[in-house]
């Protein structure tokens, strides 16, 4: 027989049967884990920037981890490492950059580093004294992706997102220009120089320089540039000339430009259009000479003072210039003379006559006869002195009509034309003349007739000094007393003229009484003209 059951007896479990497929829910817990790990980890890749290479010459202002990268000083990336470069040569910087700097990374791009630094005139990077170094960036404009660069040693001078236009110019020196050197334009700085480098074969020095907008537009074909480093000092045969463009041209050098006077306006020139870099203002201002006929003048004169470049002047006017000066032996005269090669440039004095003057086109013979005609009239060439105070010389070209006659030799090529001695030769031949008619001169009888002449001078003033001993001996007592005398005379004339005188007052006691007698004359005559009849029957109202 069965037990009955108790209350606090306990059940016994069943085993439900095992499912089949089914996950607990404890693995939920690392399966959210992988899935936000892969979130976080698809996250960082994509959120990840491109990385580059950098190389410099030193380390100087990088630390990995510390180093940004910034564009318009907006932070774009940061410099994770820096290692020494395989040759040894430089550093390697790698930075990783921003998400979508990407398109940045083109061929043209820049880098530099970004510290206190004094070039041009201009101090940069101050703000890097407390924010410590940084990489610059300078975002190309190329279409050519590009992940690995060299660094620059300096600071670009314009940047990419500046609107200017580059152009190029040609020297032969490089003089103080440097990077960084300002452009002028009627001196105000619109430009700077971006770049130097000598030519590969050495004959010159290329400059690239950049004119910010709008100041580009003002080069065209006519324009000429020209170094203005420095203070601009010309001795030349028109005196001293001093020019200077600004204070920081003389420091940091400089150049300048402008349009040829009196040239048309055009439009603006190319971007890389090449200019020839000129030493002065004058130098780049020289008008080109399309027609150039050259010559020869044979001088006796010393050429002291005449250079390479000296002008050759009709009355004032600069019609060409000096080429070259040599040294020849005249066999049939056996004396020295010196050929000066010139050039003439007849535009120049067709370029100042009036436009409406119809000037003929001369053939070579036609050419030839107004040269012989113009020599003919006295036309000769001259040495002279452009400045006392510089002693330079020019050429002359002048008319001399008491001139010895001459001809053009036109044997020679090219062809000589006469000239005349100097001004400074004329006076020294002046001076020889007059040294040997000095020399003509009987001195020494002039000396002797001299002393002659000063011998009896002497005796005459020794017999004037006797005769004034005398005279002073003599004369003087006697003419003494004279004088108290004639003072003596005149103190009684005084006392005589006095008016409290009694010769005074007798005076003018007469005077009156002359007076009053002159009165009754004329009362006498002025009674006889009324009655002319008393003289015969005597005054009416008396018995006869």
């Amino acid at each position: 027989m069965a037990n009955p059951p108790r209350d606090f007896d306990i059940p016994e479990a069943v085993a439900a049967p095992k499912r089949r497929g089914s996950l607990s829910i404890v693995w939920l817990i690392p399966l959210v884990a992988v899935v936000i790990g892969g979130w976080l980890a698809y996250k960082a890749i994509s959120d990840r920037g491109p990385t580059i290479t950098i190389t410099f010459k030193t380390a100087e202002g990088l630390e990995a981890g510390k180093t940004k990268i910034k564009y318009k000083e907006v932070d774009v990336g940061q410099v994770t490492e820096v290692a020494l470069s395989k040759d040894r040569q430089g550093v390697v910087a790698t930075a990783e950059l921003v998400k979508g700097a990407k398109p940045y990374l083109v061929e043209d791009t820049r880098f530099w580093i970004v510290r206190p630094r004094v070039a041009g005139g201009v101090v940069s990077g101050l703000g890097t004294l407390f924010s410590g170094s940084y990489i610059g960036v300078d975002i190309g404009k190329s279409s050519k992706a590009r992940h690995e660069f060299t660094g620059l040693n300096v600071p670009p001078v314009v940047t990419g997102d500046t609107p200017r236009r580059q152009f190029v110019l040609h020297s032969e020196t490089l003089g103080s220009l440097d990077i960084g050197s300002p452009v002028y334009f009627r001196r105000v700085a619109v430009g700077q120089v971006v770049s130097s480098e000598l030519d590969k074969d050495g004959q010159g020095v290329t400059f690239k320089i950049f004119l910010n907008a709008p100041y580009d537009q003002y080069v065209n074909p006519n324009s000429r540039f020209w170094n203005a480093s420095g203070i601009d000092v010309t001795l030349d045969s028109t005196g001293i000339k001093v020019d200077t463009q600004s204070l920081a041209s003389i420091l940091i050098g400089g150049i300048a430009f402008e349009m040829l006077p009196g040239s048309s306006a055009e439009s603006p020139a190319e971007a890389n259009t090449m200019f020839a870099l000129a030493d002065s203002r004058a130098e780049a201002m020289k008008r080109p000479d399309a027609i150039s006929v050259p010559a020869v003048l044979l001088f006796t004169d010393s050429l002291r003072g005449l250079a390479i470049g000296s002008p050759v002047e009709f009355r004032g006017i600069s019609i060409g210039e000096v080429k070259s000066m040599e040294v020849e032996f005249d066999q049939a005269r056996s004396q020295f003379r010196f050929p000066v090669g010139i050039a003439i440039y007849p535009q120049r004095l067709v370029a100042l006559m009036p436009r409406d003057s119809q000037q003929p086109q001369l053939d070579e013979a036609s050419r030839k006869a107004r040269w012989n005609a113009l020599i003919e009239r006295g036309l000769r060439a001259q040495l002279r002195s452009g400045s006392l105070l510089t002693g330079q010389l020019y050429v002359s070209m002048d008319i001399f009509p008491d001139a010895p006659k001459a001809q053009i030799d036109w044997t020679r090529t090219p062809p000589v034309l006469p000239t005349v001695p100097g001004v400074m030769t004329e006076i020294q031949e002046t001076l020889s003349h007059l040294a040997k008619k000095l020399q003509n001169v009987p001195l020494d009888q002039i000396g002797s007739d001299t002393r002659i002449a000063l011998k009896t001078l002497n005796r005459t003033l020794e017999s004037a000094d006797t005769l004034v001993k005398r005279l002073d001996a003599d004369v003087v007592p006697s003419a003494r007393s004279t004088l108290d005398e004639v003072r003596r005379t005149l103190t009684t004339a005084e006392r005589t003229l006095n008016a409290d005188a009694p010769l005074q007052q007798d005076l003018r006691g007469a005077l009156r009484e002359l007076s009053r007698a002159a009165q009754a004359m004329r009362v006498l005559a002025d009674y006889l003209e009324r009655h002319p009849e008393s003289l015969i029957q005597g005054k009416k109202g008396q018995k006869p």
